[in-house]
């Protein structure tokens, strides 16, 4: 364990993307980071992923509004949308193009699926490799036809290139934990396979997007859930490939229901809005939340 230097200005962030109501998850871990800035003197901002054609809606990006102004939490600045910084995702796309370390994939899901030889990454099946060495001219033909085609890196070029990486990683706030204290941990990038960055439905895959907009945004504190832990070694390559900062990471535990499923929007975990329409008072559940007592039936994950 070493010892962190604070930055000057902490600037940390919340950016749910506008596919459902938020549930009490992410009231707690907005509340983690919004008191994380303003115990450092530090600002907090809120960033909206609406690049997501297929499922954001413009009436829950009034409810992730809603429901945060109703929490008590205010952010700093101007709300950042994905969806009005697209070029800037295309400008990295085509910096690592011109690097040579991105190639097209035709395959499908289901392709990837019915490879038996398909090892698994911390995020599930690892993607094969079956467009890596297509030929030049093969890929061009199948662009020009329209093909569907997806973006992915070639992480063994990239890791290559980079040398070894290491990432910030804090402990999670609690009795006698000084939030200084950091521990570095290696990135480890190949173990999740050529991973995609864009593809027809989608102008920036989470890792692009996200590693991008952190780094505009200037924020020095990531804090998000352990599902994400795995994503961060993708996006420390992404940082060292394009020059930008590499925050400190915090992930915490995640909020599991009574059957021990983490809570999510498409389960119908306790969203807010319902909550506020019961009459529940916000500073009763703010107050809650930051203790770590939470609704009935709802506790941490084990792991």
């Amino acid at each position: 364990m070493t010892h962190l230097t604070a930055p000057q200005h902490m600037v940390t962030r919340f950016a749910p993307s506008p596919t459902g109501k938020l549930h009490v998850g992410h009231a707690w871990s907005t509340l983690l980071a919004h008191d994380m800035a303003r115990a450092a003197g530090g600002a907090f901002r809120l960033r909206i992923e609406d690049i997501d054609g297929t499922r954001s809606r413009p009436e829950h990006i009034a409810g992730i509004i809603d429901d945060l102004r109703w929490l008590g939490v205010a952010w700093d600045g101007e709300i950042v949308f994905q969806s009005q910084r697209l070029a800037s995702y295309d400008a990295a796309l085509a910096r690592l193009r011109n690097m040579g370390l991105l190639y097209p994939c035709f395959c499908t899901r289901a392709d990837i699926q019915a490879s038996l030889t398909a090892p698994h990454g911390p995020e599930g099946p690892v993607y094969p490799g079956t467009c890596r060495d297509m030929g030049e001219a093969v890929r061009a033909r199948r662009i020009a036809t329209g093909e569907a085609h997806a973006w992915r890196i070639d992480m063994a070029k990239a890791a290559a290139r980079v040398g070894a990486l290491q990432w910030q990683a804090l402990s999670p706030p609690g009795p006698n934990v000084d939030m200084t204290d950091v521990a570095l941990h290696y990135a480890n990038p190949l173990s999740h396979g050529d991973v995609v960055l864009a593809r027809k439905d989608a102008p920036a895959s989470y890792h692009l997007s996200c590693t991008l907009d952190d780094a505009a945004m200037g924020v020095t504190h990531v804090l998000r859930g352990d599902d994400l832990r795995g994503a961060t070694d993708i996006h420390r390559l992404l940082q060292a490939l394009l020059d930008l900062p590499s925050p400190a990471y915090l992930h915490h535990k995640l909020l599991v229901g009574p059957d021990g499923r983490r809570l999510a929007k498409r389960d119908g975990s306790i969203a807010l809005a319902d909550l506020r329409a019961e009459g529940m008072a916000a500073a009763t559940l703010a107050a809650d939340l930051r203790a770590g007592r939470f609704p009935i039936g709802i506790g941490l994950a084990s792991a």
